[in-house]
Order: structure tokens, then C-alpha cells, then sequence
């Protein structure tokens, strides 16, 4: 994976790739995009101690907590300077099921990881893993054996740029934090 490209391309390739985190995870089916002129983006003010992991190297995770209760995962894009990233939002567990429901405390396959909350606590995700890269341990990424059929519209739960189509997922996918039209 090319994390050089736009939060737009990188978002959209993401889409059928396993992630796993210490052998826990599974296929991501579900990304936002994020970019500095995105007034939805951390980024958009500027660099900060909290999102100074999203302005780079690219190929690194930006970790920050969401509402206080949450740590969500983003994989950093294009140049460092830049402050870009991709969202990771909905994963289909595939490994490591029995450690992701002890995490969550559920028992739904479909409910384990469907939401950027969801996939924070069900990979074990905490403020440590902030701008660490992702091409090592404790993070493995695999490409998918084949293409995957890409749906995308609007991102959700944010106020600001909600209606731009920088919301991607895996076309009709159970797994999904909320169905793509």
C-alpha cells in the first residue's frame, strides 16, 4: 500500500486488506477519509501534541480518543507536513474472535468491530500505538486476493463537510457501522 497517495485513494484501496493488531482483526470494510483542507479534519487548524501524529510520515497510525470513551485508529497519508489520514471504521472479524468479544464484552460476530469505537477496543487500540508505523509489529497489513466491490457516500457522525462521499465501504457488507446507500 502506496500511504503517499490521497486520504481519497487510500480509503478507497483499504477497502478488503486484513489489519491486524498482535494477530486480532480482520478485513477492513469500511474507511473515512481525511485531509487538511477538510473542515472535518483534525488537521484543519494545524499541527497540535494531540494530532501531531497526522501530519506525518505517511504509513503511520494516528490514534486520538473519541467523546472520551473511545480510541480510534487512522492510518496516515500523503507527505509528512501534510496532516491526512484514513479513518478505519468497520472491520469483519477473521482473526482472534474470541479475544475481540472478551475486549467487548459482546458475542455478535456483526457487532464486534462495526464502528471506529468498536474496532479501537475490539484490536486492543490505546494512545501508545499513536505514530507508530504500520508496516511492523504489533500492526500486519495483507492485501486482499482480489478486488474488492466499493461503495461509497457521505461520512457520518461529524457536523462539518458530512455531505462529501469520503465514506468508503465494502458493498454490501453485514459488518458495515451503518449501511452505504
Amino acid at each position: 500500500m502506496d500511504f503517499e497517495q490521497s486520504p481519497l485513494a487510500v480509503a478507497r484501496q483499504l477497502i478488503g486488506w486484513t489489519l491486524q493488531v498482535d494477530g486480532v482483526g480482520g478485513v477492513i470494510v469500511e474507511t473515512e477519509a481525511y485531509d487538511a483542507d477538510d473542515p472535518a479534519s483534525h488537521s484543519f487548524s494545524g499541527r497540535t501534541a494531540r494530532n501531531g501524529a497526522m501530519f506525518g510520515p505517511p504509513g503511520h497510525a494516528y490514534v486520538y480518543l473519541s467523546y472520551g470513551l473511545h480510541w480510534c485508529l487512522n492510518f496516515v497519508c500523503r507527505e509528512a507536513g501534510h496532516g491526512a489520514a484514513v479513518l478505519i471504521r468497520a472491520l469483519q472479524p477473521t482473526h482472534g474472535v474470541d479475544v475481540m468479544r472478551a475486549r467487548r464484552g459482546v458475542e455478535p460476530l456483526r457487532l464486534l468491530a462495526s464502528g471506529p469505537g468498536r474496532v479501537g477496543q475490539a484490536l486492543g487500540i490505546a494512545r501508545s500505538f499513536d505514530a507508530l508505523p504500520l508496516d511492523r509489529p504489533p500492526f500486519e497489513l495483507q492485501a486482499p486476493p482480489r478486488a474488492a466491490d466499493i461503495a461509497c457516500g457521505p461520512r457520518i457522525g461529524i457536523s462539518k463537510a458530512a455531505e462529501l462521499p469520503w465514506r468508503f465501504g465494502l458493498a454490501g457488507s453485514p459488518y458495515l457501522s451503518k449501511p452505504l446507500r
